[in-house]
Order: C-alpha cells, then sequence, then structure tokens
C-alpha cells in the first residue's frame, strides 16, 4: 500500500538580515479555514486529462453550488454520486476516500487505471479584521500539497457579471522547497466585519504519484495551509531558494550562486551585487539585471571570481535594488555558510555539491563524487558515470548517495534533474524519502527536455570546473569525453531516454527499477475525453508523447552494452517492464541482458551496488577508449531532431513530415558499400570521420557521388532531400539548427531565462497568468521568467539582451499589440480587421483559448510560444495547457473551446504540428 508522509526538512547554513527598517508582521487581519470540506466524487479520469477539464468538472463554481444535488459517475452503484463530508486536522492534513465504491471490483476489470479519480473540494475560508487594519486588502500565501488546483471566489458568487475565477496549480508533487503561492483575493474583504470566501480544490488521484494500494481503498493525502500578508513595496530573502557550492582547499567547486529575492509588491530590479568586504582574490558579480514582478521570487545569478584560496566560514554579499514604482535604493545583506572540504586525498573523498549556470544565467546545482585514486602522468581519464535519482530523491540525501557504487577512476555525477535541491536534510526526511521513492514516480519532467539538459549540463560543467584548477587535474575529465548512465526508477526510465536519444554520447547504460513510458505503467483507459474526442484528434494529441516513448527508439541500443536491473517482487513498477523492453531491444538484433533479484521490491540498497552491476561497469569502462563495434545494420530512430544526437556518426537533422517518426536505416556492404533507407527524414548528416569510411553510398536507391571535399562544417557533411527519392548535399556553409518543433513543451527547453511578455499591460487577468506561470516555471522546474509589461518593453529589452530565451506571449486576441507583432505573419495565425484567423477560420467566440509556438525573433534554435484567448475564461483553459507537468498533450498549436470544461479534449477545436518552416502540416493536422 502507498504510505504518505507530511515532509519535514531542516534548511541550515542560510541566514540573512536586512539594514534598513523592518516592517512588522502584525497584519492586523486573522484568516481562519473551516475543518469541515465537501467532497464530490469520485469520477473517472485519467492522468493530466484534468489539464483539459475544468479543476470543479462537473460543477460551475462561478455559480450557486447546490449541495444537495447528484452527479453521474460510473464509479458509483446506481451511476451518481453526491456531496459528502470529511473533516481536516489542525494542521490542515485532509484524506479523502470513497468507501461505498467496490474499488476491488473495478481493479479486477481495469487494473490500476480504474483507481485514479477526480473529486471537487470545497471550504470556508474566513477573513476577520482586527487591531490595525486598513483599507489595503491582504494577499493570501497558499500551499496545496498533492492537490492539483485551487480556486478563491467570494460568497456572493453566481450573478453573470461574476468574472471566472482563476484557478491556481498546486504543489501536487509536494516539491520540498516550494514557497507558498501568493494569491490576490477575487473582492476585498470588508475591515469592520468578517468577510468569508469559498475555496474550491480539485483533487486527482494519480497513481503514477501516489502509488496504488494492493488491497483496500485509494486515498488522497492533501494539505492545505492558508496565512496572509499585507502587499508592500519591499522585497525579502528566501533562502531555501538559494544556490550554493561546496569549497575543496578553498577552491569554488563551480562558478555560480544563486540567492533567493521575493518582491513583497512592486518592481524591483537588482543591479548590484558585491563581496562584503571586498577582497582582492575573490569576488562575486551579477551576471545581469534582474527584475522582479509583484509577488515573484526570482533566483539572482552571481558569478564567481576566484583567483587565490578562500577560507573564509561565510560568504557576505550585498545585493543592490532599486524600485521602479519609487525609484527608492535599497541594500540587502547575504550570509552563506561555506562549507569547506578539504584536498583530495585517498582516505577523504566525500560527495560534492558543484554549480554552473543552466542557461547562461540559472544557477544550478550537481553533486559529484569523485574517483578513489589519481590518474597517473599517462593514464588517460576515464568517463564519468551519470547517475539518475528516482522521483522524489534529494541528490544530497545519504541513502542515494551511499546506494552508488564508488569507482577506482569514474567520477560519479548526479544532476538535480531541474528538481528540487536542498544542501541539508533530516534524518526523518531521509526515512521518508526511502518510503516515497518506492510509490512516486513522475516529478519535473521525468529526465526529459530541461531535465536531460540539466544532465549533460551537470557532465560538462563538472569537466570544466576539474580543468580550471591544476591541483585537480589529477583527477580531471576531457571535455566532450562519453558518459556511462545509470538511474532507479524514474531515474531508470531517464537512463532509458538519454541513451536512445545520445547513444553516441554513451558507453553503457544500466536502467533499475525503470518503466517503459508513462501509458505502460498506467493506461489512459480511464479518459472522460476519449468519449468525445474525434480519433483523429487524440492521435494529433497523443503524438506529443511520442517523444517519450521511449521503446520505439530502442533501435539506438542495438551495440550498446545494457544490463536492466528489476526486483522481481516490485510492488512499484512491474518487472514486465524491464523484460519487455530487453525483448523489444533484442528484436533489433541487440545484445542485452536483463537481471531480476526474485525477492526484491522496488528499493534495496544494493539494487545498483552489487557484484553483476560491478563487472558490467568494469567491462564497459575498460573499453571506453577503443572505437564501438557497429552491427553491419542499425536503424536510427528519431522523433524531434532537436532534443536527439547521432548514432554511429550519423544524426537525422530535419523530418519530412513532423509529428510522425523519422528512420534511418544504415546497411554495410562488400567494399564498404553504403546503403541508406529513409523513412519521413527530410534532412540528415554525418560525421567526416563516418564519411572518410565510405566506399561507395546509395540512399533510396539513388546512387550519391563521393566528393573528396563536400565542404563540411565543424566536421558533419549534411544531405538534403531533393525530389521524392532523391538527395543532394546540403550546399550552405553554416551548420544549419535541428528541428525544434513537434510538441509545445519544446518550449521548457530554453537556452536562456524566459521572458513572459503582457501584450496589454493593464489587464490585470493577464498579469495573473504570467505570475502563475511564472511560479510554476520556478516550482516545478527552476527555470527563470522575466514578466515584461507591454511589447515596447519587450522590444527594448531585445535589443539591451544578448541572451534572451524563449518568449511567451499573453493576451487577447483583439489586442492592438498582437496586430503589430503578427504584422508579417510566420505561421498560418494571422489578424485581419483586428481579429486572430487561423487559414479561414475566425477565432471570436467566447471561451477559446488559444496556444501556437512561432519562429524566435533571433534565435534559430528557440521559440516563441502565444497564449491567447477571447475572453478570461478563455484564458484561464489556455492557461491550464501550458506544459508544466509531463504527459499534457499538446502539439505544436492548439485551439480550445467551452466545452472542454465537461468534455476534456473533445471540446479541442484544432490542434496539429507545424511542418518545415512552420507552415500548415497537411497530415499531422485537425481544424473543425
Amino acid at each position: 500500500m502507498a504510505i504518505i508522509l507530511p515532509f519535514i526538512l531542516l534548511f541550515v547554513g542560510v541566514t540573512a538580515a536586512m539594514d534598513q527598517a523592518h516592517f512588522p508582521t502584525n497584519l492586523g487581519w486573522k484568516a481562519e479555514l473551516s475543518k469541515s470540506w465537501d467532497v464530490l466524487g469520485p469520477f473517472p479520469i485519467h492522468a493530466r486529462e484534468q489539464q483539459f477539464l475544468s479543476p470543479s468538472y462537473p460543477i460551475t463554481i462561478s455559480e450557486p453550488i447546490n449541495f444537495t444535488r447528484t452527479w453521474p459517475s460510473s464509479y458509483a452503484d446506481n451511476g451518481r454520486v453526491g456531496w459528502t463530508k470529511t473533516q481536516a486536522t489542525a494542521d490542515g492534513d485532509l484524506k479523502v476516500s470513497f468507501p461505498g465504491i467496490r474499488w476491488s471490483d473495478l481493479r479486477a476489470t481495469e487494473g490500476w487505471a480504474a483507481l485514479q479519480h477526480h473529486a471537487v473540494l470545497h471550504i470556508n475560508l474566513t477573513l476577520y479584521p482586527t487591531s490595525g487594519s486598513n483599507a489595503t486588502p491582504p494577499r493570501l500565501l497558499v500551499q496545496l500539497v498533492q492537490g492539483s488546483y485551487i480556486a478563491i471566489v467570494p460568497e456572493a458568487s453566481g450573478s453573470e457579471s461574476s468574472s471566472p475565477p482563476e484557478w491556481h496549480a498546486g504543489n501536487i508533487y509536494a516539491l520540498e522547497r516550494t514557497l507558498p503561492r501568493a494569491i490576490d483575493l477575487p473582492t476585498p474583504p470588508s475591515t469592520t466585519s468578517p468577510t468569508t470566501y469559498h475555496v474550491f480544490v480539485s483533487g486527482d488521484y494519480e497513481i503514477r504519484l501516489f502509488g496504488a494500494p494492493r488491497i483496500g481503498i485509494p486515498t488522497q493525502a492533501i494539505k492545505l495551509t492558508i496565512d496572509i500578508e499585507t502587499p508592500k513595496d519591499w522585497v525579502q530573502l528566501e533562502p531555501t531558494q538559494d544556490v550554493v557550492c561546496d569549497f575543496v582547499d578553498g577552491y569554488a567547486f563551480g562558478d555560480a550562486i544563486g540567492v533567493g529575492v521575493r518582491s513583497l509588491g512592486g518592481w524591483w530590479t537588482v543591479i548590484d551585487a558585491v563581496l562584503s568586504p571586498k577582497l582582492d582574490d575573490f569576488a562575486v558579480e551579477l551576471l545581469s539585471h534582474t527584475t522582479l514582478a509583484p509577488s515573484q521570487t526570482r533566483i539572482i545569478p552571481l558569478h564567481i571570481i576566484q583567483t587565490a584560496q578562500f577560507t573564509r566560514p561565510t560568504l557576505s554579499i550585498k545585493l543592490t535594488l532599486t524600485s521602479s514604482d519609487t525609484n527608492r535604493t535599497l541594500t540587502l545583506p547575504v550570509v552563506h555558510s561555506v562549507k569547506h572540504l578539504p584536498a583530495w586525498s585517498s582516505g577523504n573523498l566525500s560527495a560534492i555539491s558543484g554549480t554552473y549556470f543552466y542557461g547562461q544565467e540559472m544557477p544550478t546545482a550537481f553533486s559529484a563524487f569523485p574517483p578513489l585514486l589519481e590518474n597517473t602522468e599517462h593514464q588517460e581519464p576515464q568517463p564519468p558515470i551519470l547517475c539518475l535519482h528516482g522521483a522524489g530523491v534529494d541528490i544530497a540525501s545519504p541513502f542515494w548517495i551511499d546506494s552508488l557504487p564508488r569507482q577506482q577512476h569514474s567520477w560519479l555525477v548526479t544532476p538535480s534533474g531541474r528538481t528540487a535541491w536542498v544542501r541539508a536534510v533530516s534524518i526523518l526526511l531521509i526515512i521518508i524519502l526511502l518510503i516515497i521513492v518506492n510509490h512516486r514516480k513522475l516529478k519535473g519532467l521525468d529526465w526529459h527536455g530541461p531535465s536531460a539538459k540539466d544532465a549533460w549540463g551537470s557532465v560538462d560543467a563538472l569537466v570544466a570546473i576539474l580543468a580550471v584548477n591544476p591541483s585537480w587535474h589529477t583527477r580531471k575529465l576531457a571535455d566532450g569525453m562519453r558518459v556511462v548512465l545509470m538511474g532507479h526508477s524514474n531515474g531508470g526510465q531517464g537512463a532509458w531516454y538519454l541513451a536512445s536519444r545520445f547513444p553516441d554520447r554513451v558507453l553503457g547504460v544500466v536502467p533499475a527499477a525503470a518503466y517503459i513510458k508513462s501509458q505502460s505503467y498506467v493506461p489512459l483507459i480511464m479518459s472522460r475525453s476519449a468519449h468525445f474526442i474525434d480519433p483523429a484528434v487524440r492521435a494529433i494529441l497523443e503524438s506529443s508523447l511520442t517523444p517519450d516513448d521511449n521503446d520505439l527508439f530502442l533501435s539506438n541500443l542495438v551495440d550498446m552494452p545494457v544490463l536492466a536491473v528489476h526486483g522481481g517482487n516490485d510492488d512499484n513498477v512491474p518487472v514486465w517492464h524491464s523484460r519487455e523492453a530487453v525483448n523489444v531491444l533484442l528484436s533489433w538484433n541487440a545484445e542485452a541482458n536483463v537481471t531480476e533479484d526474485p525477492r526484491q521490491l522496488h528499493w534495496y540498497p544494493s539494487v545498483l551496488k552489487n557484484n553483476q552491476v560491478q563487472t558490467f561497469l568494469d567491462d564497459v569502462l575498460q573499453k571506453a577508449s577503443h572505437r564501438r563495434p557497429r552491427s553491419k545494420t542499425f536503424t536510427l530512430t528519431v522523433a524531434v531532431p532537436a532534443e536527439s544526437g547521432s548514432l554511429h556518426g550519423w544524426r537525422i537533422e530535419r523530418l519530412s513530415v513532423p509529428g510522425r517518426l523519422g528512420r534511418l536505416t544504415v546497411d554495410t556492404l562488400a567494399g564498404n558499400e553504403i546503403r541508406i533507407v529513409t523513412s519521413n527524414v527530410d534532412r540528415f548528416s554525418i560525421s567526416t570521420d563516418v564519411w572518410d569510411d565510405i566506399g561507395s553510398l546509395r540512399v533510396d536507391n539513388a546512387a550519391l557521388e563521393l566528393q573528396q571535399d563536400p565542404g563540411s562544417t565543424a566536421g558533419v557533411i549534411t544531405f538534403e532531400r531533393d525530389g521524392w527519392r532523391s538527395w543532394k548535399l546540403e550546399a550552405s556553409s553554416q551548420k544549419l539548427p535541428a528541428q525544434v518543433s513537434g510538441r509545445i513543451q519544446s518550449f521548457l527547453s530554453t537556452s536562456a531565462p524566459l521572458h513572459l511578455v503582457v501584450l496589454d499591460n493593464t489587464s490585470s487577468r493577464d498579469v495573473s497568468m504570467a505570475l502563475r506561470i511564472a511560479y510554476d516555471l520556478n516550482a516545478y522546474h527552476k527555470l527563470d521568467a522575466e514578466i515584461i509589461l507591454g511589447p515596447e518593453s519587450f522590444q527594448e529589452r531585445l535589443v539591451a539582451s544578448g541572451a534572451v530565451g524563449n518568449i511567451l506571449l499573453i493576451g487577447n486576441t483583439r489586442s492592438r499589440s498582437l496586430a503589430s507583432i503578427l504584422e508579417n505573419p510566420q505561421t498560418p495565425f494571422r489578424i485581419e480587421n483586428n481579429v486572430l484567423v487561423f487559414k479561414d477560420e475566425i477565432l471570436d467566440e467566447p471561451g477559446q483559448g488559444i496556444l501556437f509556438l512561432h519562429p524566435h525573433p533571433r534565435d534559430p534554435n528557440g521559440q516563441m510560444l502565444f497564449l491567447l484567448s477571447t475572453d478570461a475564461s478563455g484564458l484561464e483553459r489556455a492557461g491550464r495547457l501550458f506544459p508544466i507537468r509531463t504527459g499534457v498533450t499538446v502539439p505544436d498549436w492548439l485551439i480550445t473551446s467551452s466545452r472542454a470544461d465537461q468534455t476534456g479534449a473533445g471540446g479541442v477545436l484544432g490542434a496539429g504540428v507545424w511542418s518545415a518552416g512552420w507552415s500548415w502540416n497537411e497530415p499531422m493536422s485537425w481544424l473543425y
């Protein structure tokens, strides 16, 4: 049975103070939550379907609620359910279950998927004015743990003029460093009498998050706490968001420091950072000016500059900020305790916390474990082992550290994967983590997208760190060195993913207790949307999952050593997942092995630390300097070219029909004759090393003349389709970017901090959406975002900035700014007569939400994303489809309607994947 316990975290080593007058904490308001909850449910739902449905499905909370009415639900006897009552504890802990449902009967036919369900929860919140109350409305600070969405609505709601409720995502993963979410009240409270508000929570029980009881009743464990603060033009430090590296023998193990700062009100910009007192041989500098919107938290990026040892116990830094609202300047003193580690020796080699800048400006932490022995003068450095943790696991926790097999000459690198990371963990948390690793699977992006970039970025950062300090060169790594991959649970799935998407970067892989893909872990069979959606639309939406389906890409591992490890009694990820993955791999004529520990469950301390795994690692590392044997015939499979690498030097750069799989089969005949068969490939490349080995070349039965000097760019030769079955050498002298489109989730793979541009800076709803998305990006992925009001301000930022990440534009379809931006449309979306038009369809119906990717104005590898709507309710629908979580099926463009509130994806009016050049893609598009 899944066990869910509250988290208790200890954060140490960080203190902060202000040299200005401190604002009092007596706010003059008191908030009180009722202990009695109203519960409506359960309703069948599949994972992530709540992104399409209204979080209050099947009711409409902008209308008066009838607590005596019943609603259809196929889970209940007689097919109807009504409101019931349950009680929360004094600490806000809530258990939600439905003992009247015959769960065992449902599971007997539908399996785990039948236990997934949705419920609507309701409670009253009352605000009491006390001594000192004033006309400034307080702001709510909300922590919703393991609930999916929360909305606050006035008690007297339901009139035709009522504004649609704003839904805020909860901390459904129970991420350990998530700050309370700041929520403005929908209406000001009375300053003379109590004011009551309705609080609605979407409670969604997901097997992939909370486990599945083998017997008994699935129970949602939700925690809701609400505090209050008065907005004021000030800022405060948020030490739990800080990122600091360790120091080894007095030298920083990394070049990045991050300082968490939150605006309590007003727009503030960090303009300077200095060490206090200043030193000649150690300094920090602000990487870029960082602007905070009201209530926003950002991690301020500081660059370390060091020329000599630093041995002080603390780092004292002063940040200088200015307010654009009042032109005030203030100074924030920051004090970090420094963890010093002694110089390396064979008897003292502890884990090291390192840092680097992800996406140029985002301070990011990773852990590394030095090899036990130094390299001799003539000894080549051995490849590192990249270790991917499971969901809910802190990379600094001792149980994870102790489970990894230390190596004689190889570094162990454990990236965070963009998820939460803390410097210190309580003993109780370690015990909890040992429990939750057995039941919680999905967190962040499952080692895909930004998580994958962070994994590779951590390896590259370690190489750079070791190269800087000559005293560390005895354990240095070579630039571009291949790695060995290993991981457990979600990290095991991530090991399958990274190895099969970037096979030329990986020497061998050890996936342990891994699931194949989310749809195999818990099927989507209980979908409500499936009862309403055109199957053609469903296929296009689910193409968004194709890049994550590991089984489709196992052809890329045919020549890679693989050792799949799985407990034979795994009570979380069934052992058949590893068996089936190896079975599929063997179908591609590979050599792979799966080992089962018959009596072991999902987690056990020796899962990666045993003789069989070590023998496998020794064999792979011993052969690392040799060229990997290549099969006579092999097939490269790709879904999104920008998210995939090469296999034996061959790479697919562009697909003929994006949204479908592309395959390149290479067959070597006598005399080094190479025959290529392509499927859905429009452009591919080979390395010059491969070119030199080719005697003759045929692509799709057309012979290509080999040139002595093919005009390679950076060691790569590119071929482009020239007609139906003919090919030509690409004549461009510059390396063209790989195709980036395929699904909106790729927007998160930004090369620099994101920019969230509000097209109408007078729209409080649009600004709220930007703040909500910025909060989610920080909480779920530690991705930084700057909020910019108005396209004019953004244009100024675009000109002034050297590093511009992906850009999100939020606004109404009738915005005048939108018309100017789409004046020269690069996609089928355009403005005509102040109305948004897609192809020949006018998009002006109430409740419509529109999302579409668009070329970046500066970066050919980047993207813009438009999040548009025809009204406030449409904005809420579009905002919920912003892909914060995995499994949200949103391709390159999507149009949804008010019908989605009740029918989920059945309310989609159109969806598709762009073709090359951001044009209409007929085979992968559907429009009502």
